[in-house]
């Protein structure tokens, strides 16, 4: 039964994430992060998120994980008078390697289809 909660919760955190990120967070620095995936404690008191952004530069992630930082305590009041849970669950925000990942092989693929086309 718990663990149909903790899915719940955890999209409806994602959901209303992408949200607030949006709509109410003016950083510049949080302009272009997608929240990915939500991953919430079978007690429901901490929340990782993962997100990505489409830069690759290090700058750029740098900025944007001291943006999200700073944006934390705006985030959880939103999500506080949003959402109705006895505690919000503290987060913790990090960066989704996937989308990277997935980039490189793509460019691996297309490498060894040229290879073969030189062939």
């Amino acid at each position: 039964m718990a663990q149909y909660r903790t899915g719940r919760v955890a999209q409806e955190l994602q959901r209303e994430i992408n949200d607030i990120l949006l709509k109410r967070v003016r950083d510049p620095r949080v302009a272009d992060v997608t929240i990915t995936d939500v991953r919430v404690t079978g007690d429901l008191q901490q929340a990782t998120i993962f997100y990505s952004i489409l830069s690759d530069y290090a700058r750029d992630g740098e900025k944007t994980e001291q943006g999200l930082a700073k944006a934390t305590g705006l985030i959880r009041k939103e999500l506080g008078q949003r959402l109705r849970l006895f505690k919000i669950p503290e987060l913790t925000f990090e960066r989704d390697e996937s989308v990277q990942y997935g980039n490189h092989i793509d460019a691996l693929i297309q490498k060894l289809h040229r290879d073969e086309a030189d062939r």
